[in-house]
């Protein structure tokens, strides 16, 4: 009797657990490169965002998956809203020390992956597995190629990962793409289901390229944001230019509406990049929010194109930031310890009352790969007026010579800022 509750039980279990895993189905349209996700039957377009944080927001302005790791608290969190993830696998890059002409070190790294994969199969959060992110990517004056066995790794990983889970589709990420890439992962890992691709300027070009260089199965944008700062005009001492939180919102609904929107055949669907704050260049660069959780522009635009409705109380937009009449692209110079006016431009859409704070931070030194462990430079003490609470302010030019950045900063009082900030150099 007792051998016979205990397999009760443990039928039962299997049935409760076994309806709740998504069945993920990747499917061909009429078309050669015509293709639909399909999970549980029901046809699902991604809406989605990289990162852990502020996933009741995510929800309720009309997202539905996440891109995170494989932290199982991670996938109860989002599957308790209702989100699903796309599961990032960890496979590692030659730039985090993997070297893939050691073959114990990739047999290693492939059981260790595999034992993930058995051990999230069945989790009700999973999507889709990605192996690795930019495996391609290798920093400058380090070595000139990657190791092309990588690419075998990744289609050996997919293969064991359809036979331990049909379930889930597999993909690798890849750092924007160009003929060479393509040519290897369509030579080398014809087992992938599609292809992850992060890109930021040239969303745009991503699926005329795709199609250009010979990729016939379908993709998702797993990052996607402002214009990189690897993109953009630099200064004369090397200082890329960010746009202001403003400009970078009419690029978010630009490329999100023409590219991931527009290439309805084989665009699978997105994850924007970053839902929370991020330091990687600037302390704004990346990050839609700030570290104490308020909304830039940049939520605004997601929420509308997630859920067809503009927020209830909207973002303030900066249409100006000058130093003495000068815009950041116009060589902002300055001579230490003499006083420089900053004006500021910004509106609310509900006429709501703001707040300004300014900040004078040294230009960053230490890039590490990612943003990861990247620091914000200090605020620089004693530039900034007291009574800053203004759209205009005279501060005055550090008294060392070097690399600096002015932000300012708008509030409205109802959980929302922009940001904008304009490199100088102290002469």
């Amino acid at each position: 009797m007792k051998n016979y509750f205990v397999l009760l039980l443990f039928l039962l279990f299997s049935f409760t657990g076994n309806t709740q895993i998504k069945k993920v189905k990747i499917v061909k349209g009429g078309q050669e490169n015509e293709y639909c996700l399909m999970v549980n039957k029901k046809e699902y377009f991604i809406k989605g965002a990289v990162g852990n944080d502020y996933l009741q927001k995510l929800k309720d302005y009309g997202g539905n998956s996440i891109r995170t790791g494989d932290n199982v608290n991670n996938l109860d969190r989002a599957e308790s809203l209702g989100l699903t993830a796309l599961v990032g696998l960890p496979v590692r890059a030659e730039r985090d020390g993997m070297n893939y002409d050691d073959e114990a070190a990739v047999k290693k790294q492939h059981e260790q992956v595999l034992e993930i994969v058995r051990k999230l199969k069945n989790h009700p959060a999973v999507l889709m597995y990605a192996l690795g992110n930019e495996l391609d990517f290798i920093q400058a004056n380090v070595k000139e190629h990657y190791n092309i066995k990588m690419w075998d790794a990744v289609n050996a990983l997919t293969k064991e990962i359809h036979f331990i889970d049909p379930n889930h589709p597999v993909m690798t990420v890849v750092g924007s793409i160009d003929e060479e890439k393509i040519n290897y992962i369509n030579s080398k890992c014809p087992d992938l289901d599609l292809l992850g691709v992060n890109e930021y300027g040239d969303l745009l070009k991503i699926p005329e390229w795709l199609r250009k260089f010979g990729w016939k199965k379908p993709y998702v944008i797993t990052e996607w944001g402002p214009t990189g700062f690897w993109q953009v005009s630099n200064t004369p001492w090397k200082a890329p230019i960010e746009e202001t939180s403003t400009g970078k919102a009419v690029k978010y609904k630009e490329r999100y509406e023409n590219s991931i929107l527009a290439d309805k055949d084989m665009c699978l669907g997105s994850y924007v990049f970053l839902w929370r704050q991020h330091q990687e260049r600037t302390h704004t660069w990346f990050g839609m929010f700030d570290e104490k959780g308020l909304e830039t522009e940049a939520v605004d635009v997601m929420h509308f194109e997630w859920s067809g409705k503009l927020p209830p109380n909207r973002t303030p937009q900066i249409s100006s930031f000058k130093i003495d009449n000068k815009s950041a692209n116009q060589k902002v110079y300055l001579n230490p310890e003499e006083h420089y006016k900053a004006k500021v431009l910004a509106s609310d859409p509900e006429g709501d009352k703001l707040t300004y704070k300014w900040e004078v931070l040294e230009e960053g030194t230490k890039f590490p790969y990612g943003g990861n462990g990247e620091q914000k430079p200090p605020a620089i003490p004693g530039l900034i007026p007291k009574e800053n609470n203004l759209p205009e302010i005279y501060f005055k030019a550090p008294t060392q010579t070097g690399a600096y950045r002015i932000f300012v900063y708008v509030y409205d009082g109802k959980g929302h800022l922009a940001t904008a900030n304009i490199p100088a150099f102290v002469q």
